[in-house]
């Protein structure tokens, strides 16, 4: 999914991110119960979790990060309701890789 951040412009958001990982109990079973719980949200959830991201990450203000040497780095927290009807804090974190200059989700997780 390609999604526009204000003030940066379009980035990659990719689903493999939340079903390889964020979501996926085999791979980091402590982010993928924060987000059952947190909001019922399960892997086979992954593209309504997108939708949801996407439809509110530019209510929130980006908060830049020192460069790794990798690219520009930043992050934004928001507050999203579930599927669950529950509301809970999300970080998304972000990068414009410095060659290609491309913006893509590095992480998100459930912040308590």
């Amino acid at each position: 999914m390609i999604i526009e951040i204000r003030g940066y412009g379009k980035a990659v958001f990719l689903e493999e991110k939340l079903t390889q990982y964020a979501l996926n109990p085999l791979k980091d079973r402590h982010k993928a119960a924060a987000f059952r719980l947190a909001l019922g949200y399960q892997i086979q959830d992954a593209d309504e979790l997108m939708r949801n991201v996407a439809a509110h990450i530019n209510n929130y203000t980006a908060v830049e990060k020192p460069d790794n040497g990798y690219g520009k780095r930043f992050q934004i927290l928001m507050e999203l309701t579930g599927k669950n009807g529950k509301t809970a804090k999300v970080m998304t974190a972000w990068i414009q890789d410095q060659d290609t200059k491309v913006i893509r989700l590095t992480s998100i997780y459930v912040k308590e």
